[in-house]
């Protein structure tokens, strides 16, 4: 521009990704200390344990962040039970699974093993491993055996062996916490909110025994703003979400029905049932918070307004735009 001087804009500040910090203060074992001799009192248990099932006890060390001992250790194949909470067996993954260990020529990853009831030996997080194994006909595989038999509650925040979908997470936590409730009866649901990792997860696998076939994923958005963690004792709370998870099979059976009335009228979006169960959603425009904890309304409420949303579902109030901004948003989303 004349007379004056030319402004260049500043290019827009580009975002920094965020890098992973080492922590400053170094912490856990020296390597002097995280070794260990099969003849010390830490793991003799546990060589033991190994010997009377037909295994041999390979070595012994302290893990490194702990300090707990761990014994590295050959196992028969039968002599190994994965958890009974434990997600179903995949057979497909298993024979994947088996061809490239059978490829690689080398069963390189050993199993975890704690001690599980009745003197079993149980793997938290080896099932399908373990299942290849058997597959390639193996007669030992490798193992860390662990003290700790709470371990097997825990494993699930670790297992990345195969990823867990909806369904696969939501089964273990309830098998998980059922046995929970039989071993500590009188302990609460609360205390298990790192084993359990969610609690909308509980009420859905309670679905999910019941009808495998399931569409969690659509009231699970739902389920995350008004499920929360109980104070009462597991088997108390277990008892109120069979109740809750029966509510939500009836509600479904509704979803279906005006699925199919929707249907009928021509609709044949993929995105239907996502659309019904977000309109019948109440509390779908509450937005949490970060840190909150108080749902916008109890889970009780919230499954008897959208029961009533579901009987009253107006199917003349279907636009196809409505199915198409679903469909944009959904798309976004994956």
């Amino acid at each position: 521009m004349a007379g004056k001087a030319a402004v260049r804009k500043k290019a827009p500040a580009t975002k920094k990704r965020g890098r992973l910090s080492p922590r400053r203060e170094k912490r856990g074992l020296d390597a002097a200390d995280i070794a260990l001799g099969l003849d010390g009192a830490d793991v003799a248990p546990l060589v033991a344990e190994v010997r009377a099932a037909g295994g041999a006890a390979l070595g012994a060390y302290r893990e490194p962040l702990s300090g707990r001992a761990l014994l590295l250790a050959a196992l028969p194949v039968d002599a190994v039970e994965p958890t009974p909470f434990q997600r179903d067996l995949s057979p497909t993954h298993t024979k994947r699974l088996a061809a490239k260990i059978e490829e690689a020529g080398s069963f390189l990853d050993p199993l975890i093993v704690v001690r599980g009831e009745d003197g079993k030996l149980w793997t938290p997080n080896g099932r399908h491993r373990l299942a290849a194994a058997k597959v390639l006909g193996l007669k030992q595989v490798t193992a860390l055996v662990s003290p700790d038999e709470d371990l097997a509650f825990r494993i699930l925040a670790l297992n990345t062996e195969k990823a867990h979908n909806l369904k696969d997470r939501s089964l273990e936590v309830i098998r998980m916490a059922r046995s929970l409730a039989k071993r500590r009866p009188g302990s609460k649901e609360a205390e298990f909110t790192a084993e359990f990792e969610a609690p909308e997860l509980l009420t859905l696998g309670i679905v999910y025994e019941r009808n495998g076939r399931f569409a969690g994923g659509a009231y699970s958005p739902f389920l995350k703003k008004v499920d929360r963690f109980s104070d009462r004792t597991l088997a108390v709370s277990l008892r109120s979400r069979e109740a809750y998870a029966a509510r939500l099979e009836g509600i479904d059976a509704q979803v279906k029905r005006i699925i199919e009335g929707l249907q009928s009228r021509g609709f044949k979006s993929p995105y239907l049932r996502a659309y019904v169960v977000a309109r019948i959603n109440p509390v779908r425009f509450h937005k949490l918070k970060k840190g909150e904890t108080k749902p916008p309304m109890p889970i009780g409420e919230a499954l008897t307004r959208m029961a009533a949303g579901a009987k009253k579902f107006n199917l003349d109030s279907v636009r196809t735009a409505d199915l198409a901004l679903v469909a944009a948003v959904a798309g976004g989303e994956e």
